[in-house]
């Protein structure tokens, strides 16, 4: 169990081991828990563990929106692919991982060529923002950031507001730290793709 302080609150992030009396693998089994607990955030890890949180807290709520909104109007222009909000869940082919970054973006030709199109989709997103709340360690949203990129994820942005940084994730290249006083660039992933964090999170 992790127990996080902050303001005289604790936020919980709790890590159950729960084989060989469940079974995490399947997809049903993950899809009827959630079901059963509609308040928590539900993953499965790459060890096979359940990783309990609470939902996210108002302001964070709020800028998870924003980023998602700024990707959707992108997208309904460039029309390349299709955007994914926080309670979106995927499995990853490669360690097996029931993992939903904050936002995602999957390229068309991908889904297309998805045989399973039904239930949690077998595949890792082109592009994901993880988006640092008051809960989270900056040490575990990196090793999340690495295994999306380890599964295959072509570009994604860790964004840290308590540091006005982000870090930037890319696939067979080198990964970056930059501040919030430049705008992101989607460059080959999401072509024609800007943030701008300042005016997102401006005081």
């Amino acid at each position: 169990m992790q127990g996080f302080f902050h303001k005289k609150t604790i936020f919980m992030k709790i890590i159950l081991n729960l084989f060989p009396l469940i079974d995490l693998s399947n997809d049903q089994v993950v899809a009827v828990l959630s079901s059963l607990n509609p308040n928590l955030r539900l993953e499965v890890n790459r060890f096979k563990q359940l990783v309990i949180a609470m939902p996210t807290h108002s302001e964070t709520g709020n800028k998870n929106a924003e980023l998602t909104g700024d990707l959707i109007i992108w997208n309904r222009t460039e029309k390349n692919g299709k955007v994914y909000d926080s309670s979106t869940g995927f499995r990853l082919p490669k360690t097996g991982s029931l993992l939903s970054p904050d936002v995602s973006w999957i390229e068309n030709s991908r889904l297309q060529a998805l045989e399973k199109k039904e239930g949690y989709y077998n595949i890792e997103p082109d592009f994901v923002i993880e988006l640092r709340s008051d809960s989270d360690t900056l040490k575990e949203l990196i090793e999340k950031m690495e295994e999306y990129i380890e599964n295959g994820v072509r570009l994604g942005w860790l964004i840290d507001p308590k540091n006005e940084k982000v870090h930037i994730y890319r696939l067979n290249k080198e990964n970056a730290i930059q501040s919030f006083d430049k705008k992101l660039s989607g460059e080959d992933v999401l072509v024609n793709f800007e943030l701008d964090l300042k005016q997102i999170f401006e005081k």
